[in-house]
């Protein structure tokens, strides 16, 4: 079984580990700890999304939007 827990490590407390052994009963396990990165920052890695994000921000603060009616969209 493959469990993904996303919380805040100061959420981590003897009630999240009780529930966890909990589930796994005495099965063995291994706990894995992954710092998340945030969205935004993963997609400001890469030169070119930065660039392509930054572009669209100056489109949308110059008022230079696209309003499509959900329906209305065309499938590629």
């Amino acid at each position: 079984m493959y469990i993904t827990f996303h919380i805040n490590a100061s959420e981590l407390d003897f009630n999240f580990l009780n529930g966890v052994k909990a589930m796994f009963k005495n099965k063995p396990i291994s706990i894995i700890i992954e710092e998340e990165q945030d969205e935004t920052e993963y997609l400001l890695q890469s030169d070119a999304n930065r660039n392509m994000l930054l572009k669209s921000i100056k489109q949308a603060e110059r008022g230079e939007l696209i309003k499509v009616k959900i329906g209305k969209a065309k499938k590629k």
